[in-house]
């Protein structure tokens, strides 16, 4: 018995230990992010925050208050990637999340059961593709297709409400917002299809013995009950496109200005940190990179909330779910 129980012990401290892992991680990750941004911390102060200027000018260096060694005349404001980020994923969610829900309400109480899996398969399979081969397809395809028919028609018929007017370009906004879109269309997707599915069976038949039709039945029985857990399969999406780096970075435009009509050319933290790593390791002070690493700090904790949030509204929906099937 002794030997069992040490056994039991060793493998209760083991799992915990690695369950731990994944915490420490992040808080390691955290430290190190932290320790190598203190000087664009200390340095930009609040201005990081609230100024749309990204320039690291290549003056002559000088030596800021704090200590630190710093461009003449340079400049580092985030509110430029930072509304392309949340303009970019609030496009995504727009136009991924009405599919999603489609393809989720087709898959479990429309599809015929020979005809769930090969789509299920093909729809997750849309997860698994490479970033970087979305992003190729948005150059060779999206985009001329946007700058020769799309934009143009928006532009000449939509152009009276505010953001449809001005130039169109092949690569943008709505470039990258509808790349983003396909690319958390198979998350949302299969969550809310495992949340749907657990809809109580007792509670689709009454319904239709009541007279309800099909739309009726998943309208007033099937959505409500998977409310909760479709919001969080919306902002584990909404996670996926805010963190999103290489797709963008091909589609989005590289600009460096703030955003003036659904067409301009963009900018997001993600793809400006991977863009800029070359030319930022040339300025001899490092400011350049401690600026870029702050930028990843704010990405990291906008991800986590986001991720936390979502976390916290599946359970909650399964609970909810679960006390409205005792209830009845």
């Amino acid at each position: 018995m002794s030997r069992a129980h040490a056994s039991d012990r060793i493998y209760k401290y083991v799992t915990a230990l690695l369950s731990g892992s994944a915490l420490l991680f992040i808080f390691l990750i955290l430290i190190v992010l932290v320790k190598y941004s203190y000087p664009s911390l200390i340095v930009n102060g609040l201005r990081f925050f609230t100024t749309t200027i990204w320039n690291p000018a290549l003056g002559s260096i000088i030596v800021s208050k704090d200590g630190f060694q710093i461009m003449q005349g340079s400049s580092y404001g985030l509110l430029v990637y930072l509304e392309g980020t949340l303009v970019t994923s609030g496009l995504a969610i727009l136009f991924g999340v009405p599919v999603s829900i489609a393809i989720a309400i087709f898959l479990t109480q429309i599809a015929p059961k020979r005809v769930r899996p090969p789509i299920s398969f093909l729809v997750e399979l849309l997860a698994g593709i490479p970033s970087v081969v979305y992003g190729f397809w948005g150059i060779i395809v999206l985009g001329p297709l946007l700058l020769n028919s799309v934009e143009p028609f928006l532009a000449s018929h939509l152009g009276f409400i505010p953001g449809f007017g001005g130039h169109v370009y092949s690569y943008g906004l709505l470039a990258s917002g509808l790349i983003l879109a396909l690319m958390i269309v198979p998350i949302v997707a299969s969550i809310s299809r495992d949340v749907m599915v657990q809809a109580p069976l007792e509670l689709r038949e009454g319904a239709k013995a009541l007279g309800l039709t099909d739309w009726e039945v998943t309208r007033k029985v099937v959505l409500p009950y998977a409310k909760t857990g479709v919001i969080g399969a919306v902002i584990l999406g909404l996670g996926r496109a805010l963190g999103e780096t290489m797709a963008v970075a091909l589609v989005s435009g590289a600009a460096n200005i703030p955003i003036h009509s659904l067409y301009s050319p963009v900018n997001t933290l993600a793809a400006f940190m991977a863009l800029s790593l070359d030319s930022a390791f040339t300025d001899p002070t490092n400011q350049y990179v401690y600026a870029l690493i702050e930028l990843a700090i704010v990405l990291l904790v906008i991800t986590m909330l986001v991720n936390i949030l979502a976390r916290a509204l599946v359970k909650q929906g399964f609970i909810s779910s679960s006390e409205g099937v005792v209830r009845v």
